[in-house]
């Protein structure tokens, strides 16, 4: 998808390929086997297998690669075979990169044990060329999103259920957002289904945002 002169990709599950004029940016890449392009920046929003992937981060690394990581990450990041820029990011706090400012947002369950918010771990508002995009990494619709109301541009939310929100809940999630274009994740792979998404942008269109579904790359 193409927005303002940025290119959006999924890329499965929670990956997601952002992709300006100069920078390529992935967040959380899994089982990613084809992508050529190296990453100037790379956000990982917690430690688990499906987002923070060894083997997927060591195919996009470059010597300039800046990683954006949750604290519990560094063990992952510390294994790559070549020395990498790192920089922790907690809830609530930002970074300015070249290019690039990235705000960390909580992301926990509230009703489950899989993410205790505890832990620490990150969705991202990405702020790039003027645009603004918020990867929810694995989370519950929480109080924190009221905070993203009517600021955001495009919202990738995780859909799938058991350990996320599910379809549902996204949309709920959606509409405290308000933004320009909600499009689903977390699906299609390790939990959630293509129904998840569909319904997802069904019930975001009833609610007047423009849910959209995009195709895996």
């Amino acid at each position: 998808m193409l927005y303002n002169n940025i290119q959006i990709d999924w890329l499965g599950h929670s990956s997601v390929k952002i992709k300006t004029k100069d920078k390529i940016i992935y967040i959380d890449p899994y089982n990613i086997l084809n992508e050529k392009e190296k990453a100037d920046y790379i956000l990982i929003t917690h430690n688990h297998h499906d987002h923070c992937s060894l083997a997927d981060i060591s195919r996009l690394v470059k010597q300039e690669t800046i990683a954006i990581i949750s604290a519990d990450c560094q063990s992952t990041i510390n294994k790559l075979n070549m020395p990498i820029h790192t920089r922790i990011l907690e809830p609530k706090n930002s970074v300015s990169l070249e290019g690039l400012r990235v705000l960390a947002i909580p992301a926990y369950n509230t009703n489950k044990p899989n993410h205790p918010k505890d832990e620490y771990w990150n969705g991202y508002v990405l702020d790039v060329e003027s645009v603004k995009i918020y990867h929810s990494g694995d989370t519950d619709l929480i109080p924190e999103m009221n905070s993203l109301s009517g600021k955001i541009d495009i919202a990738l939310l995780c859909v799938g259920g058991k350990f996320t929100m599910n379809s549902d809940e996204a949309s709920e999630a959606a509409f405290v957002i308000k933004p320009k274009i909600a499009i689903p994740i977390h699906y299609g792979s390790v939990i959630g289904t293509d129904r998840d998404a569909l319904n997802f942008v069904q019930l975001c269109k009833k609610n007047n945002i423009d849910g959209r579904i995009l195709e895996k790359r």
